[in-house]
């Protein structure tokens, strides 16, 4: 099967530099316009099922989608952005000011922090790649299109590759990108990494 999977436009909080986790941000003006691009490309994409985390700015990408596309969305919490606890709805330096152990904690452990009220990357990444697996087995030899957050998606991308965490600062996430993964035979392969072109008409994405 094939899993085209899509990060939501451009949001409020991705402009102001601000974490948002499972906290919400409404898409920009700018955002709806991507994810109003992603949606035609889409269009033109023979696919079954359109799968979103929950979160508003993964639905009002979704929704979008769905509606170009004539499909119906099955949400899912499982595909929500990594739970950031009392990091969200604040920038870098605000964590610094409002939590200075709990960020030096953060910095220096790592992925196996878990951030109070929240969870670890490490936590984030098994949780995303093992909904990923189960849309896969649940659609054999489909072509399915998931909406979810920057955070799950790199984290799948990392766990495909076998790549160590950390690492991916070097590859670009955009907002309403697309990105294509195959799975055969219970292993997973990367076909299509952030593909931007149906953006060339919209500025550049705030990522």
């Amino acid at each position: 099967m094939k899993l085209v999977i899509v990060r939501h436009g451009e949001t409020e909080s991705n402009v102001q530099h601000k974490v948002m986790g499972q906290l919400d941000s409404p898409l920009t003006f700018k955002g709806i316009q991507q994810a109003k691009a992603i949606a035609d490309r889409l269009r033109r994409l023979k696919f079954t099922s359109i799968y979103s985390s929950d979160l508003g700015r993964a639905v009002q990408t979704a929704n979008i989608i769905a509606e170009t596309c004539g499909k119906q969305i099955i949400f899912d919490a499982e595909l929500r952005e990594w739970n950031m606890g009392i990091f969200e709805g604040l920038t870098v330096s605000e964590m610094h000011e409002k939590f200075p152990q709990e960020r030096q904690d953060y910095e220096q452990i790592g992925d196996e922090y878990i951030i109070p009220k929240g969870e670890s990357l490490t936590q984030c990444r098994a949780r995303g790649f093992r909904i990923l697996n189960a849309i896969a087995e649940r659609h054999s030899d489909e072509n399915v299109v998931v909406v979810t957050h920057g955070c799950v998606l790199m984290g799948f991308f990392e766990m495909v590759l076998d790549l160590r965490s950390g690492n991916t600062w070097r590859f670009k996430l955009d907002n309403a990108n697309f990105c294509t993964f195959e799975y055969v035979k219970e292993r997973w392969s990367l076909v299509v990494w952030n593909d931007v072109s149906h953006l060339e008409m919209i500025e550049p994405c705030i990522v």
